[in-house]
């Protein structure tokens, strides 16, 4: 009897079928086109496209245009390629077009598929990303489809690690561009590192078609990509907080060994507080439940955990004024590792030598942040429909499941479950070696290197030739897959193994082809090319005849999704084939989801060793222990993107105001609202609103307003004029500070005081986001703690993280205000100085070492430098990036880099 689900679908299809059907109008439309395309020539070809890009760019939607473009592809891809995309692959082109992730099959062409949605939008001249697992694929991808991409008229470009700054900002300007998914993320975070706009390699990110998409955007995504570097020397603090510990008794902390933790208790958090405040370390208002203590807290953790969990001469050794980690386990000395978060240089302040500076992050964000970046964004692989929920959630991607072009006949065996590991290995040696004797090639998964590496030990033994595939090598790895489709071929492959390229029957022709070219370079490829085919075709027929690819699984993973991948090796465009997967109650998915009670019921049912349980129950409950453990990492990866999320509305922040700041001619206004904003704030804390001028600080803010914007007005007298309120004193604020900005500008010149506001601007802006990087993630170590206290850490760091951030904006503006107070050009007096100090400098380098001393040369002149004495010299403290290092030259000075040019032809043009 059906049930209702079963019967609906029945009578009304599956959303699925139905989105299907949707796009076999379009599809008939294509296929309508396709013999007005066979007319054109291959120049028609590029003036079709140029035609289409008039009519995007015209405003004419994508979908409008289409058919047309679609067609346009096919044709190119024929011509190019020799292949002529079937229908599905249409088909998926359109629902990646829509943005959706195309489930399709290993086998159907996923590669020629992403040329017609990348073709289609990059129309619109905005460029489009396609996301590869690996360089090598990336490069392989780009290199295949760019010859499509050529005779449509449009440039392809490739992104790959340590790529020349030109070649790459070229890649990215191409209208298709191939990269990885690191290097895009890497590129994201180096661009917004950079000071000027044309350094910046990316242009945006309009549509990104993501290559297997369920291993870049769910497995890979768990972890964040990172820049670090050294960070600013913090030896004082580390020292200052290593002298309180010793001071602390027993009731001061808890120790946890076990964990290898240690805690400070109420009374220790007091008499800490106390002791910080004497010594000036915690501000007076201050206590160290306060956000901005958040960095002083980490420190002071791991001062003591330095001094009560890790022991000399158990836990490291000092040798020659380095501290040097033992291995607990073999006793050796662990030279070059350090411990992280500040941890090695706590004990290094303990221990009395030189502190080290610790590696802080420069920038970080995480794949499922990076990706929704994108306005659009689309997927490929064989296997999503398990993690649906997920991409719809988190990337808001829907999932489709495309049909293959012909039937699929893979037999998929129910699963054989043993009680022991040692059982199962048996009966797999036992299979292979049936399976091999008919001469069925046989791919063999394993769920780690380890284990790949004792089944292979096991093959050894018994006299099988085999080849075992590792991650190590992604070339090497292409090439194994392309043999093992040879009859009686037997390949051992972990779970990373067999990414981008199909297990063809009877093996690969085109890499065969390579091969026998590569050996012998003067054969001529046609002559080789036949030769091969004919060979193929036998070799192809036999492991037809055997029953095509045998996937024998040797465990099941956590996710159904690796585990459909495996099987989905076999099978491949309507080819015979066969997939088992051999289980034991020993293995850990099997252990940890009630593998005792299942043991009971197979001792008590008298199963034999050896013998093996298979039942569809089986298969099910197996299916539902795996749909327990994604619900469980989807839960923590979600849990993480919310922390993540946090950061990454402030990153856009801060990265959008850093673009503006670049893109600006003109920075006064910013600069005078920031001078302003801060006045506003000394003006509200010196003379607090709705009190009466007796009650003001005059004192406090005349010192403070000389110190921080170099103004030094009569604030006391002003407050005993008649009349005179806060508003007052604002207004007279502001025009004293906006006169002292007048009077710089004339002294630097429009042009270069531009300049140095905008260098000012971009380092403050990324010194201030780097501490703040490093506070965040301080923040996150410790608000796991307050659930002890029943308060959520999700909320307690999202409310703590917000004020942390106003603190850094409020923080940015004063710190601006401030440099930009203090800038001044130097004196003539001054610049001769630094001349004469540049001159003896340049000299002593280039004399050469006297057997006697030699007179002093004559100092140069107080008066300005001739050009060709600057021309050997740059001025001592000119830094390159850094205008308030360069002096006061007028236009037709020589430029103080020491170039030998005027000014206004060299550094001067910049400015």
């Amino acid at each position: 009897m059906l049930g209702l689900g079963t019967l609906a679908k029945k009578v009304f299809g599956t959303p699925n079928d139905r989105k299907v059907k949707s796009v076999r109008p379009l599809i008939e439309k294509i296929n309508a086109l396709e013999p007005e395309f066979q007319k054109l020539s291959d120049d028609g070809l590029k003036e079709k496209t140029r035609a289409l890009q008039e009519r995007v760019q015209g405003g004419e939607s994508l979908e409008a245009v289409l058919p047309e473009a679609f067609a346009n592809c096919r044709e190119a891809a024929k011509r190019a390629l020799g292949l002529r995309a079937f229908d599905v692959q249409l088909m998926g082109g359109i629902f990646l077009h829509q943005g959706n992730i195309a489930e399709m099959k290993t086998g159907e062409g996923k590669t020629l598929v992403a040329t017609f949605p990348a073709y289609l939008n990059a129309l619109t001249g905005r460029g489009v990303h396609i996301v590869t697992v690996n360089d090598y694929l990336a490069k392989r991808d780009a290199e295949w489809m760019s010859k499509v991409y050529t005779a449509l008229g449009m440039t392809t470009g490739v992104v790959y690690p340590f790529q020349p700054d030109q070649e790459k900002r070229d890649a990215y300007r191409a209208d298709i561009t191939y990269a990885t998914n690191n290097e895009l993320g890497f590129d994201y975070l180096r661009d917004n590192m950079k000071g000027r706009i044309e350094d910046m390699a990316q242009r945006g990110h309009y549509f990104a078609i993501v290559d297997e998409v369920d291993s870049i955007l769910i497995d890979e995504a768990r972890t964040p990509l990172i820049i670090s570097g050294p960070s600013q020397d913090r030896s004082e603090l580390y020292k200052t907080l290593d002298r309180f510990i010793p001071q602390l008794s027993e009731e001061h902390y808890k120790l946890d060994e076990k964990a290898r933790n240690a805690t400070f208790t109420e009374e220790g958090n007091e008499y800490l507080e106390k002791i910080l405040w004497e010594a000036g370390v915690l501000p007076e208002n201050q206590t160290l439940y306060d956000p901005e203590s958040t960095t002083i807290v980490h420190h002071v953790n791991q001062a003591l955990r330095a001094h009560k969990l890790f022991n000399r001469d158990q836990h490291y050794i000092v040798r020659d004024g380095e501290v040097i980690l033992i291995d607990e386990f073999t006793g050796r000395m662990m030279k070059g590792r350090r411990l992280s978060d500040g941890l090695h240089q706590a004990i290094e302040a303990k221990e009395g030598v030189q502190i080290q500076p610790e590696n802080v992050t420069l920038a970080s964000v995480t794949f499922q942040n990076y990706f929704r970046l994108y306005e659009k964004l689309a997927g490929m692989t064989g296997t999503a429909a398990t993690e649906a929920e997920e991409f719809m959630e988190i990337y808001k991607l829907g999932v489709v499941e495309v049909p293959t072009n012909r039937p699929v006949q893979r037999v998929d065996d129910h699963d054989q479950v043993y009680r022991t590991a040692r059982e199962k290995y048996l009966a797999i040696i036992e299979r292979i070696r049936e399976v091999h004797a008919k001469g069925q090639p046989i791919l063999v998964g394993t769920t780690s290197i380890e284990k790949s590496e004792m089944l292979s030990q096991m093959l050894t033994k018994e006299g099988i030739a085999h080849d075992v595939l590792n991650a190590r090598q992604h070339e090497r790895e292409a090439m194994i897959v392309a043999d093992a489709g040879k009859p009686g071929a037997v390949t051992i492959a972990t779970n990373m193994a067999g990414r981008g390229t199909d297990i063809q029957l009877g093996g690969n022709v085109e890499i065969k082809v390579m091969q026998a070219l590569a050996a012998d370079p003067t054969a001529h490829p046609d002559e080789v090319r036949a030769r091969i085919e004919a060979e193929h075709a036998g070799e192809r027929q036999k492991v037809l005849d055997a029953g095509g690819l045998y996937v024998l699984a040797s465990e099941r993973h956590e996710s159904r999704r690796i585990d459909n991948q495996l099987r989905g090796r076999s099978g491949r465009q309507g080819d015979p084939g066969r997939s088992s997967f051999y289980l034991s109650l020993e293995d850990d998915l099997m252990r940890i989801f009630g593998s005792e009670r299942l043991d009971k019921v197979l001792s008590t049912l008298g199963m034999k060793e050896g013998e093996a349980i298979i039942h569809p129950w089986v298969n099910k409950s197996l299916e539902r222990a795996q749909a327990k453990v994604e619900g469980r990492n989807f839960d923590i990866r979600k849990q993480l993107l919310k922390f993540d999320d946090t950061m990454n509305d402030q990153r856009k922040a801060i990265f959008a105001q850093r673009l503006e700041i670049m893109q600006s001619e003109d920075l006064e206004e910013i600069v005078q609202d920031m001078r302003h904003q801060v006045i506003d704030d000394l003006v509200d804390e010196y003379l607090p609103p709705k009190s009466y001028a007796e009650q003001w600080d005059t004192a406090g803010l005349a010192q403070k307003l000389r110190q921080s914007m170099s103004l030094d007005l009569p604030i006391a007298a002003w407050a005993e004029e008649e009349g005179v309120d806060q508003e007052v004193m604002r207004e007279r604020l502001y025009e004293a500070s906006d006169k002292l900005a007048a009077e710089k500008l004339a002294a630097f010149g429009a042009d270069t005081m531009r300049q140095i506001e905008k260098q000012f601007l971009l380092q403050t802006i990324d010194s201030k986001w780097r501490e703040h990087l490093v506070t965040l993630e301080h923040l996150r170590s410790v608000v796991g703690f307050r659930g002890y206290a029943q308060r959520d850490p999700l909320s307690e760091y999202k409310t703590e993280a917000f004020a942390l951030f106003e603190t850094l904006l409020n923080g940015l503006r004063t710190e601006i205000t401030e440099k930009l107070a203090k800038v001044r050009p130097l004196t003539e007096d001054e610049q001769a100085a630094m001349l004469q100090q540049m001159v003896a400098a340049q000299q002593a380098q280039r004399a050469p070492q006297p057997a006697e001393p030699e007179p002093t040369p004559a100092p140069a002149p107080a008066a300005k430098p001739a050009p060709a004495l600057a021309a050997a010299t740059a001025a001592a403290g000119f830094v390159e990036d850094d205008p308030a290092t360069w002096g006061n030259p007028s236009r037709n000075d020589p430029c103080p880099c020491g170039s030998g040019e005027k000014f206004k032809h060299c550094h001067g043009k910049l400015a």
